[in-house]
């Protein structure tokens, strides 16, 4: 069952990195989410969390093989609020293959 927004758009879970996430357990939830969705956004502002991030996808990679999932990362920007400031951030768009 799909689930939509207001717009149309169909919802995905976002999960939200900083520097400090531990890369083993960013895996985890993502693969944890991509088992029973089809699509994860990740969010990362800065250097570090980006780092965590795409470590995590690597990880999660190695979790999902053996269950015969492969990833597909799409990068974009997005631009979020954070303590009432507008950040830009990179979205990590992950998909099963």
């Amino acid at each position: 069952m799909n689930k939509f927004n207001k717009k149309g758009y169909e919802k995905v879970e976002i999960l939200k990195i900083s520097s400090k996430s531990k890369a083993q357990k960013l895996a985890g939830a993502l693969s944890n989410i991509i088992r029973k969705e089809d699509t994860v956004e990740m969010q990362a502002v800065g250097a570090g969390a980006l780092n965590q991030g795409i470590k995590a996808v690597i990880i999660a990679k190695g979790y999902l093989a053996p269950s015969g999932i492969d990833l597909v990362v799409c990068p974009s920007f997005v631009d979020i609020k954070i303590e009432d400031q507008e950040k830009t951030a990179i979205k990590l768009l992950v998909t099963k293959k």
